[in-house]
């Protein structure tokens, strides 16, 4: 084999199908990971009989890539991304160039294309989205960094992109570590949508008394329309139909009431915090993760902790669909998009990322665990109004708010009565009732700063900053 046309670092799940992926594809390819023995397990198994060779070390590993290097790393975010890069660094040449496909933060991403570029090597940092499926299928991907190193592997990628109707579930996003933060927005969205589906599949279960079977179909009816046709109701429906092998019971209840957490979920929220970005669906989701690892304390808390009576509360026909339940589930689920989008504009301004909305929403659409017929509608409100401020005054998503907030309401109301969280819901409601509300009571907390502070405020009135002696 001559050499080979792409490399990779890193043989974990989404490693072995990515390089799976491009081979499929038509690219040879060259991998290495830090034990030999995962290189050669591989090479036995799944690479077998392919275009895919191994390097027991990194100086072998680079002489069998042609020039450009393009070399994909998939290795764990921070200090052994960081390793990698140094360790792999003296070995490169002039336009040789690096991707990193793993969950890093942007800023760091940031740090490592302004270093290495100053040593004319390129770099990249890309989201990669789809789960080990997706990899190896096709995903979406979402790379940021000099346009001119994008360049080199635009064909690469395009190739082993999610294909959809209008193109490649891929593009550039942007300079810096433009790619790393849309990937983390879409993580926030992930969060968001995954607490949504959840808080609707306890009411179902504890309100109207629904198994996993009937609730699955209920989840199965809703992917059937505009609103709600997503990957993840997709995969919850069948999630909620598994039986455990040993007794036959719903699966799903026998799993421990404990979410896990990457950290991308925490820096959506950590970055909409420090660019003035509103997010409370997303942030609610990561909050509800948070409590649910208190586990102890929530079985300790529940024999002391009384809470309100329980009031069934009617949530619609089961054959509309759970009507006012799927009305809280399509404003949510708008309103956790509507906050990514929003965080995104706000954050493209503030690093001059130039992020082009429409295309974004257009590589979400296949390959990621994001993806929804509400991307199209998403794509459609961003090319009608570049400017767009927020997707809920958007016509289209304007009428979904007004013709569905009622029954938004209505659920949050029973739940709240009946004493069961539904964070995300809650959260939804009042960001949609503090958006259109054209006067908050943010007055009283300016006066009380001025009074305790003199902080000074505006009037509505007149000109300029004031201050009153409060206290005479």
């Amino acid at each position: 084999m001559s050499k080979a046309h792409f490399g990779l670092i890193g043989l974990g799940v989404m490693g072995e199908n990515l390089v799976l992926n491009a081979e499929r594809n038509g690219f040879t390819s060259v991998v290495y990971n830090r034990t030999y023995s995962k290189t050669d397990a591989f090479l036995k198994s799944r690479a077998q009989g392919k275009s895919i060779i191994g390097s027991t070390d990194l100086v072998d590993f680079v002489g069998k890539l042609e020039r450009p290097r393009r070399i994909l790393m998939m290795v764990k975010a921070g200090s052994s991304t960081d390793a990698v890069i140094n360790q792999i660094a003296p070995y490169l040449e002039e336009g040789d160039l690096l991707i990193d496909g793993g969950n890093s933060q942007f800023l760091d991403t940031e740090r490592r294309v302004s270093d290495l570029e100053s040593k004319s090597f390129g770099y990249i940092g890309m989201g990669v989205s789809g789960g080990s499926k997706g990899a190896l299928e096709g995903p979406s991907m979402m790379p940021g960094g000099t346009k001119s190193s994008y360049k080199h592997v635009e064909s690469l990628l395009r190739k082993m992109a999610a294909q959809v109707e209008d193109g490649p579930c891929v593009t550039y996003i942007g300079p810096g570590g433009s790619g790393h933060f849309v990937k983390t927005v879409h993580n926030g969205i992930e969060y968001g949508i995954e607490q949504i589906l959840a808080e609707a599949y306890d009411l179902m279960k504890r309100v109207g008394g629904l198994n996993g079977s009937q609730i699955a179909d209920v989840f199965s009816s809703w992917n059937e329309t505009e609103e709600l046709s997503s990957y993840l109701v997709e995969i919850t429906a069948s999630c909620l139909r598994v039986k455990d092998p040993n007794d036959g019971q719903d699966l799903v209840e026998k799993i421990m009431d404990k979410a896990g957490q990457k950290g991308t979920g925490l820096w959506t929220v950590v970055s909409a915090l420090e660019l003035g970005a509103s997010v409370p669906t997303i942030y609610a989701s990561l909050n509800a993760r948070v409590l649910s690892s208190m586990k102890s304390q929530r079985v300790h808390a529940e024999s002391i902790l009384r809470g309100p009576n329980r009031i069934n509360f009617d949530m619609g026909k089961l054959d509309n669909g759970m009507s006012l339940l799927k009305d809280a589930v399509i404003l949510s689920t708008i309103a956790s998009y509507a906050q990514g989008m929003e965080l995104m504009r706000i954050a493209s301004n503030e690093y001059d990322y130039k992020l082009h909305m429409p295309s974004i929403a257009q590589i979400w659409k296949g390959g990621c665990i994001i993806r929804s017929t509400l991307l199209k509608r998403i794509q459609n409100a961003f090319d009608s109004d570049p400017q767009l401020s927020n997707l809920l005054v958007d016509p289209w998503f304007a009428t979904q708010v007004n013709s569905r907030l009622n029954g938004l309401a209505k659920v949050v109301s029973g739940a709240a009565a009946s004493g069961i969280p539904v964070p995300c819901f809650a959260s939804t409601l009042d960001y949609i009732n503090s958006y259109r509300s054209s006067r908050l009571p943010q007055n009283l907390v300016q006066a009380m700063r001025d009074c305790f502070g003199s902080h000074t405020y505006e009037r509505v009135d007149m000109e300029g900053s004031f201050h009153t002696e409060w206290d005479q």
